[in-house]
């Protein structure tokens, strides 16, 4: 078992025989100090887990070939809100429209890879690792960009994971992440004084002492700030709610992870697609409203993924099945808001699956260079052309 398993294991364990969170977290020593500019600036990334069905996300309600390809699924013309001339937006989504109207939200259409893989666990491991179809890396994205140029030493971390147990793009190397799987409970434990009883047992020692690491660099996170945005109710609510409170503080986190699920909408999809884009919605307007408060929206930049699409062709089932590129959101108050990629003909899938018009690695890209300041192709292997996503 390697030492980022054995210490997720490890605390784990420790949460079933003791009175601590039921948090699933990791934790590693970090690499020296390094200037703390490029993270001064935040980044969101939210997880669509499951793989979010883009063409009723972004709806290209002029293209004849929608509803042929989706007799049921097609939403009402009347029903969408327009955004251009060809496109328009869930109804459900209609939270994130002053985002839209002030600029701030980026529409990339078409985000996928070549050579898609269909399943669930080895497309997001690819879009964890940033890897090629055919490769596979140990380390996440994130966890080799800390690597190779870390976030100050004295970051409560360099990475929070809220809502969720797998650390995905932050997972491996020497990263210091929290993964906060019962977000409230552990930043409640967080502000306790921990007693760690008897130690005698030497791997129960270092688990323990694992722990004791990752309260303390909790305490420093800011869980008290009192915001006058309301947040949604709900766990996607509450997620982003505790997201807010982490990064109210100076303690310094240079990236937070969401996660929304599940999106595998294989049956019955309108009910259910239509609830978890409204929570998607109203979660990131709260973040932006909430951000906007203490002065960090500028300084933020949100991204969303998933580890693929849905196919054009609605099934036997009224749901979709596991398709290729698909629909994604970047938000913030630097962000060049707007449509990037392109709009699918639908015309021309026939039964097939939507080609890709932006690789996700230029997505990527976008963020170490043109957010971060620092060498992509050092990270991802390869150049890929980073996306006119911001604004000077």
């Amino acid at each position: 078992m390697d030492r980022r398993r054995f210490l997720a294991a490890g605390a784990a364990a420790l949460a079933g025989t003791t009175a601590a969170s039921r948090a699933s977290v990791a934790w590693a020593a970090a690499p020296a100090a390094a200037g703390a500019e490029p993270y001064a600036r935040l980044l969101v990334l939210v997880e669509l887990k499951g793989g979010n069905d883009g063409l009723n996300t972004v709806v290209p309600h002029t293209d004849p070939g929608y509803a042929r390809l989706r007799p049921r699924l097609a939403l009402r013309r009347d029903d969408l809100i327009p955004i251009s001339e060809r496109l328009a937006l869930h109804p459900s989504l209609a939270p994130l429209l002053p985002a839209w109207e002030s600029r701030e939200l980026a529409i990339l259409q078409g985000v996928g890879y070549p050579d898609p893989n269909l399943s669930h666990f080895r497309s997001i491991e690819i879009w964890d690792t940033a890897s090629r179809s055919a490769e596979f890396l140990a380390d996440g994205w994130l966890a080799r960009t800390f690597a190779r140029t870390p976030p100050p030493r004295g970051y409560a971390a360099d990475g929070v994971v809220v809502g969720s147990g797998d650390l995905g793009p932050l997972a491996g190397g020497s990263t210091r992440a929290i993964a906060l799987a019962d977000p409230e409970q552990f930043l409640r434990r967080a502000k306790l004084a921990t007693a760690a009883g008897e130690r005698r047992n030497a791997a129960l020692a270092h688990i323990l002492k694992v722990e004791d690491d990752i309260l303390n660099a909790a305490a420093h996170l800011d869980g008290r700030h009192a915001y006058a945005t309301p947040f949604p109710s709900g766990p996607f609510g509450s997620a982003v709610r505790t997201a807010a409170r982490v990064v109210a503080g100076d303690a310094g986190v240079a990236v937070v992870r969401l996660t929304l699920g599940s999106f595998d909408t294989h049956s019955n999809q309108l009910g259910t697609h239509a609830r978890l884009l409204g929570e998607l919605a109203q979660g990131l307007a709260a973040l932006r409203l909430a951000l906007i408060e203490i002065g960090r929206w500028d300084r933020t930049l949100v991204v969303t993924y998933a580890e693929f699409g849905r196919r054009p062709r609605e099934n036997q089932s009224a749901g979709t099945d596991h398709g290729t590129a698909s629909v994604h959101f970047a938000l913030g108050g630097r962000v060049a808001g707007g449509l990037l990629g392109a709009t699918p003909d639908l015309g021309r899938v026939g039964e097939g699956n939507l080609p890709h018009a932006i690789d996700f690695r230029s997505v990527y890209a976008t963020i170490l260079e043109r957010w971060w300041s620092l060498d992509s192709r050092a990270v991802l292997g390869t150049r890929f052309e980073p996306l006119p996503l911001l604004r000077a």
